[in-house]
């Protein structure tokens, strides 16, 4: 983990240092908040920022938003002062850590920053046959292609290669090519000159630079427009990159890494993904099965996630009945590795005995999790029932936009994650909902839903 510290090493702060190198974070330090901007600019980039509690924060917090520059800011300061970490919080900080430091505090936090859902559980065959392909291919420097469902944890397989490779001592860069709109994403990828455009107040490092000599994830790659994949072909060819406004090539050396929740196979021969850029990519193949396809997997999984959220929310860690281990397993899992999480942080927190029993486990809609009672039916047709009824009598379009406009519900409008659960663009899920928009039929507004990150 990369730490970069904002402020003067004088004093106690120094002590809060060496506690994060201890825990393996690399740490780096300036004096203020422009020589941070630039350092973060320039590729240096930050897994966490931690600026002292006299500077602006404000400024740095909003800078770094303008840039896209994704790195958690938290404040320092001597003492536990409300009003010192008050103001921090309201300038954007997102926490505030009083000095002299605490080693399970500093520990903490660097733990909420680095983990975040990175960690690889498993006990089912067909994961142990995925990692043993990963281990076996980890040490080259072959582009590799991720499939899977959404929500199976693609990235987070992306990271343990990385680990395992020759390359691990170095940076892992991830840009998310269905989160960012595409006249931003040219610049995030390659970076551009100041000037380039509206809004290029400073020299930017793109994504491929900052990986320069470690592992690059394009996640979701599906979504890059046919303009942009030129260009990204050139850079896996040529291991060369032209920053927006640039005059000149940049060599970069990157192992690639790719992800996909679709067929692009069948994306390629419809014409939407160009076959020369798939077949550099795709030099290497694998595939994370649905988690109903792993059913080993959801009993560890499972104890794993209660373990996460009764330490973040300071409960026991209650084990689960026996009933509700048999109706995590029967249940079909959509949302796969994600929803199961979300479901287990919902029962951490709704269970009142001494396990977690049935009653806790509530989906995302509200409704529990089926149980042997319910009969040993078809869980597809549980799902229908569970989702608004029968669809008898509907329409294929009626059918689809009810799916539709249920998951954005259930996505709290955020377009990016729907897309991804409904296995579509996001330009095609935007050209829908403005024909339902358009037919009179109520659309939730976008939103910011943050769902875990497996």
């Amino acid at each position: 983990m990369r730490l970069l510290i904002v402020g003067s090493m004088d004093g106690q702060i120094g002590a809060a240092s060496k506690i994060a190198m201890d825990r393996g974070a690399k740490v780096s330090h300036v004096p203020d908040t422009t020589t941070a901007l630039n350092m973060l600019r320039s590729g240096q980039g930050a897994d966490l920022v931690m600026i002292a509690a006299e500077l602006d924060i404000a400024t740095l917090v909003s800078s770094l938003k303008a840039e896209r520059i994704n790195s958690p800011v938290v404040a320092y300061g001597i003492g536990t002062k409300a009003d010192v970490a008050v103001r921090a919080i309201k300038a954007g900080a997102k926490e505030y850590i009083p000095l002299p430091p605490e080693a399970d505090l500093i520990a903490a936090v660097l733990e909420a920053v680095s983990e975040e859902s990175h960690t690889l559980v498993y006990a089912d065959k067909a994961m142990n046959d995925v990692l043993k392909l990963a281990d076996q291919i980890a040490g080259s420097d072959a582009s590799v292609m991720i499939n899977g469902p959404s929500g199976t944890g693609k990235e987070v397989l992306a990271r343990y290669i990385h680990r395992k490779s020759r390359r691990s001592d170095k940076q892992f860069v991830s840009v998310n090519c269905a989160a960012i709109p595409e006249n931003l994403l040219e610049s995030e990828l390659f970076g551009h000159e100041k000037g380039a455009f509206t809004g290029a107040i400073a020299r930017r490092i793109g994504k491929f630079e900052e990986a320069n000599g470690g592992t690059l994830l394009l996640d979701e790659i599906s979504e890059l427009h046919p303009r942009l994949q030129a260009k990204l072909l050139r850079a896996v060819q040529e291991r060369e990159i032209d920053r927006v406004g640039g005059t000149r090539p940049i060599k970069v050396d990157i192992r690639l890494l790719a992800t996909t929740n679709r067929d692009l196979t069948a994306e390629v021969k419809n014409g939407n993904f160009r076959e020369d850029l798939y077949f550099r990519l795709n030099v290497l193949n694998m595939r994370i099965p649905a988690l109903r396809s792993r059913p080993a997997d959801i009993p560890v999984l499972s104890r794993h996630f209660i373990d996460k959220y009764a330490r973040a929310n300071g409960v026991e860690a209650r084990p689960l009945s026996a009933a509700a281990i048999e109706a995590l397993s029967r249940h079909p899992w959509p949302g796969n590795v994600r929803e199961l999480e979300n479901t287990m942080h919902r029962a951490v927190l709704l269970a009142t005995g001494s396990e977690i029993d049935v009653a806790a486990i509530m989906l995302q809609d509200g409704s529990q999790v089926a149980t042997a009672e319910a009969g040993s039916g078809d869980t597809a047709a549980i799902a229908t029932a569970r989702a608004g009824g029968t669809m008898v009598g509907k329409t294929v379009a009626e059918v689809e936009r009810d799916l539709i406009i249920d998951t954005l519900r259930h996505c709290l409008g955020n377009r990016t994650h729907a897309a991804n659960i409904l296995g579509i663009s996001i330009r095609t899920l935007r050209n829908k909902l403005n024909i339902y928009t358009q037919e009179g039929v109520p659309v939730i507004p976008p939103g910011d839903a943050n769902p875990a990150t497996i």
